[in-house]
């Protein structure tokens, strides 16, 4: 059965066809390694409706070829569209306490370096910061390099700032330790401290490009719920990277729906979703 465009998509704002969606496909493939499923025609139509407008295009088929003959800054509002951003503080908990567990057994060793690869807003790098403030103490020495492709959200994530309904899960001695409550005209929002957000280097970094700015190793790779977006082939080019920018030993956590069993010779599974860099 075809999973390809339905008929009543023909009657919307802009026309859709199959062959723009394979075009949408090859290219956000080719820029980013992400592999969209037939399943994603109304997602893909809907985010990219609004670059249509935004550019002035009438169809599909004319914004992508205009797409495919320029490398200007239109590439990144494509790239932002099509990238998906669901995150929270301290999400797939049991990875914190490893963390903490991990960064006090290495700390006697020197300065750790920690990277997360897929910052989103910001959430899973502030949690990992208040995680290694928390088992290491204020005079820890560490730092934390938080990428991600998609500039608007590390636009976000720099700013530190959330809605107080996002840190409903934290208890409240992390709220009073870690944020500033807003107040007045700022009343229902919260902001990471500054000893929080001083830790953290917001970069981009596209995972399937050759040109990581990285020289000294990582300690811990956060990597989580990425790479089911990439093909296995893409998967495996992108460990083989993680694994040249690991220290031998250090710990790589993933998500809990990813699995990287064929690639023993890189890392070997140390507990649920965390590998250990061979």
């Amino acid at each position: 059965m075809s999973l390809k465009a339905p008929d009543e998509m023909q009657g919307r704002e802009f026309l859709w066809t199959n062959a723009d969606f394979d075009h949408v496909q090859k290219l956000i493939y080719q820029r980013a390694g992400i592999s969209l499923h037939d399943g994603k025609h109304a997602m893909v139509y809907s985010r990219l409706s609004r670059r249509l407008r935004e550019t002035g295009y009438q169809s599909f088929r004319e914004y992508l070829k205009w797409l495919e003959s320029t490398d200007g800054p239109e590439w990144q509002e494509f790239v932002n569209a099509l990238t998906t951003n669901l995150t929270s503080f301290f999400r797939e908990g049991h990875h914190f306490q490893i963390l903490a567990d991990y960064l006090q057994s290495i700390q006697p060793s020197g300065p750790c370096k920690i990277w997360c690869s897929a910052a989103s807003t910001g959430e899973e790098p502030y949690s990992i910061v208040i995680t290694a403030l928390e088992a290491l103490g204020p005079s820890s020495n560490f730092s934390l390099v938080a990428s991600d492709i998609d500039s608007k959200v590390l636009h976000t994530a720099s700013q530190g700032v959330y809605k107080s309904d996002a840190l409903k899960g934290l208890d409240q001695a992390r709220l009073q330790r870690f944020f500033m409550r807003g107040k007045a005209a700022n009343s229902g929002m919260a902001k990471v401290k500054a000893e929080v957000r001083s830790k953290v280097d917001f970069i981009m970094v596209n995972l399937i490009r050759n040109d990581w700015p990285f020289r000294d190793p990582f300690d811990v790779v956060f990597c989580r719920n990425v790479m089911i977006y990439f093909d296995a082939t893409t998967q495996r080019q992108v460990l083989e990277r993680i694994h040249k920018v690991m220290k031998p030993g250090g710990l790589l956590f993933v998500g809990h729906a990813e699995n990287f069993s064929d690639s023993r010779d890189l890392f070997a599974l140390k507990g649920k979703t965390v590998y250990e860099r061979v």
